[in-house]
C-alpha cells in the first residue's frame, strides 16, 4: 500500500464534526447526483449533515472515525460502527476522500484503518458497507480492496424523508469476511 507521507493520522473529536460534514456533503454533492434529490443536494445539506456528525462525533460509543489530515485540511475519513450489523460485523457507514486527493492512496488507508479497529475493538472480524448501485468507481475501490459484492437493496432516505430520495435508488453490500486480510496492508500502529 502507498502511504502518504504528509498525512498526519487521527482518530475524530467533537470539533472535527464541521470539516467532516463539509466534506461528506461535497462528497453526496459530487456523487449522488440522480440516487438524491437535487433539492436536497442543491439545499443545506451541510446543516443536514453537521447535525449528524455532532451527534456521532459527541457520543461515539461503539464507532470509530479516522481522519486523514494534510496541514489544518481534512483529506478524508472513515467511519465505522462496530458490531453493527448482526452476521455482517461492522458497518463502514461512511468513506469520502477530498476530490482532489482521490486515486492517492487515502481511502485505501482509511480502509485498513478501518479493518484495524474492526479487529482490536468488534466481536466479530467481520465488515461491511453499502455502496450507491450507480457509482460504480466507488465498487471498483472496494473490490481492488478485498470486498465481495453480496447482496443488492433499496436506499433509505437521508433522515428518514422520502423526499430527499430521487426515485428509488439501489445500492450493493459488498462484504469483508475476514477484515484481517486488509489490515495487513497497513503496517502502521491503529490511531
Amino acid at each position: 500500500m502507498r502511504h502518504s507521507t504528509s498525512l498526519v493520522w487521527r482518530t475524530a473529536a467533537p470539533d472535527d464534526a464541521e470539516a467532516v460534514a463539509r466534506l461528506h456533503a461535497d462528497s453526496w454533492r459530487r456523487l449522488y447526483r440522480g440516487a438524491y434529490a437535487d433539492a436536497f443536494l442543491d439545499g443545506d445539506v451541510v446543516a443536514d449533515r453537521l447535525a449528524v456528525w455532532s451527534a456521532r462525533l459527541a457520543a461515539p460509543a461503539g464507532s470509530v472515525t479516522v481522519l486523514a489530515e494534510d496541514g489544518p485540511d481534512l483529506a478524508g475519513f472513515v467511519h465505522v460502527v462496530l458490531d453493527e450489523g448482526g452476521r455482517w460485523g461492522s458497518l463502514v457507514d461512511n468513506l469520502h476522500v477530498t476530490a482532489s486527493r482521490h486515486r492517492g492512496g487515502i481511502g485505501a488507508e482509511l480502509m485498513a484503518r478501518a479493518a484495524q479497529a474492526v479487529l482490536a475493538q468488534a466481536a466479530t472480524p467481520t465488515m461491511y458497507l453499502w455502496v450507491l448501485a450507480q457509482n460504480t468507481a466507488a465498487q471498483g475501490f472496494y473490490r481492488a480492496v478485498g470486498g465481495v459484492p453480496v447482496e443488492r437493496g433499496l436506499v433509505a432516505p437521508p433522515g428518514g424523508v422520502p423526499q430527499r430520495l430521487h426515485g428509488a435508488p439501489a445500492k450493493l453490500r459488498f462484504s469483508w469476511p475476514d477484515a484481517a486480510p486488509l489490515a495487513a496492508r497497513l503496517d502502521a500502529p491503529p490511531c
